[in-house]
């Protein structure tokens, strides 16, 4: 793969577009600006991210950690192209566009966990369950086998590519237009769901692209060159500048999920130091931290800088080490995966800690189960209400659906999609307060 290929500022939906440049933003910067403003990106300020409905105590939301991982992959990119400009400097000149990579991925941070559901991997679990387990089971005879693929193995990153490619009922054909490159970027595991339970190579864990937006995908991946792979199924390698996101999102969540633990009490102040402090790469921090600061939230936050300060630098420059295997779809580990020692014996220590005490805290649990209950109970009610919709009960309760979910299609894995947008899009909250009125647990308010 070639960079002066990888990097378009085509967009979707608006490909023969011909008028003026914006000459104040980029094309690249207009991404980020239209997702701050879209719709999905302000849901997930109500979307768990490790805590769901923490209450009083401020702990991180998929808003605050997108913007986080924003702010994180434009660091690496930028540190990546000053790199450039010091050791290649022709390369700038003949891909004038890679001068935006720091635009590029901070726009596909912003929209990495747009299509996650409420109640984060709880409310996959469930929307999986429902077709696995649960009453959704019967509507596998009328899919073919790439189809209930999807449904059985719900994923959030594909959801994320649909939410950005898929015409919703009255919202126009191109509401987000964005740009080749940016939604390339956001696709984590680039390949169908069919293919993405296969062993074998990092991005085969998962998958990127539903059935129904796979022409869409073909589309992107035909522009910017990128490779596929020699299977029997859809898959491509990844375009570089995903592991830029990925590498700001692991670093995010694994540090600053250390810094919410000590909000609520599930860490104390000396046990996450003591995971941080092998980041800090400072002879004086012992002395800040004794002399500068009395209050240990400050203390915590001075630490979660530096670790994810030597991080970003870490990653960046491993980055720009392996362009090689980059470029040729060959490099089958995360940027994570690479950091030297000593930094790497941390790194994992903060990972076992983290799935240890943080992950399968006794609240969390209860509050993901709680979730996993909404979700499955909300599915039982609306899909086969769409589907059908032939009795009083089903008629009310597709009312409920907002209209820019309805379809036109009659086919039932569209209809289960339309359903699956509708749940999938709600926040935290909502799903709560709606599960209970239409269970009967409570009587709906008139606010």
């Amino acid at each position: 793969m070639e960079w002066k290929y990888l990097l378009s500022n085509k967009r979707f939906g608006q490909e023969s577009w011909t008028g003026d440049r914006d000459k104040a933003r980029s094309d690249f910067q207009r991404d980020y600006d239209r997702l701050i403003f879209s719709s999905p990106f302000r849901r997930l300020q109500n979307k768990t991210q490790v805590f769901p409905l923490p209450g009083s105590v401020f702990v991180h939301n998929r808003l605050t950690h997108s913007l986080e991982v924003a702010s994180v992959a434009r660091s690496m990119a930028n540190i990546f192209l000053n790199t450039l400009e010091e050791k290649n400097p022709n390369l700038i000149k003949e891909v004038p566009l890679i001068n935006e990579v720091g635009n590029i991925v901070a726009a596909a941070a912003l929209a990495h966990d747009l299509g996650n559901p409420a109640f984060g991997h709880s409310g996959e679990a469930a929307i999986s369950r429902y077709f696995t387990d649960g009453d959704g089971r019967v509507y596998q005879k009328d899919m073919n086998e790439s189809q209930w693929h999807d449904l059985i193995n719900f994923e959030g990153n594909a959801n994320a590519i649909r939410i950005l490619t898929h015409p919703l009922k009255g919202k126009g054909n191109d509401a987000y237009a964005l740009t080749y490159s940016t939604l390339a970027s956001i696709a984590k595991y680039p390949c169908a769901s069919i293919a993405g339970k296969q062993k074998g190579l990092l991005h085969r864990k998962k998958y990127g692209f539903f059935q129904s937006e796979e022409e869409s995908f073909q589309r992107i991946a035909a522009e910017l060159r990128l490779e596929k792979e020699e299977n029997e199924f859809l898959i491509y390698k990844r375009h570089p500048l995903v592991y830029l996101v990925e590498a700001a999102d692991d670093i995010c969540y694994s540090i600053i999920d250390l810094e919410d633990a000590h909000r609520l009490k599930i860490l104390s102040y000396e046990e996450v130091k003591s995971y941080l402090l092998p980041f800090a790469n400072s002879k004086t921090i012992e002395d800040r931290l004794k002399n500068d600061y009395e209050d240990d939230d400050a203390k915590i936050g001075l630490l979660r800088a530096k670790a994810i300060n030597t991080l970003t630098n870490t990653c960046a420059v491993i980055f720009y080490r392996e362009q090689e295997s980059l470029l040729n779809g060959t490099l089958n580990s995360s940027l994570t995966d690479l950091i030297p020692e000593p930094y790497f014996s941390a790194w994992k220590a903060v990972e076992k800690v983290s799935i240890d005490r943080i992950y399968n805290f006794s609240s969390v649990i209860q509050k993901e189960v709680a979730g996993y209950k909404i979700m499955a109970g909300l599915l039982e009610e609306f899909v086969p209400a769409l589907i059908h919709n032939n009795t009083h009960y089903y008629k009310k309760l597709v009312k409920l659906i907002p209209k820019q979910y309805h379809t036109d299609l009659t086919d039932i894995y569209s209809r289960t999609q339309s359903v699956l947008d509708f749940v999938s899009g709600m926040t935290d909250l909502y799903a709560v307060d709606l599960y209970r009125n239409i269970k009967g647990i409570c009587f709906p308010s008139e606010t």
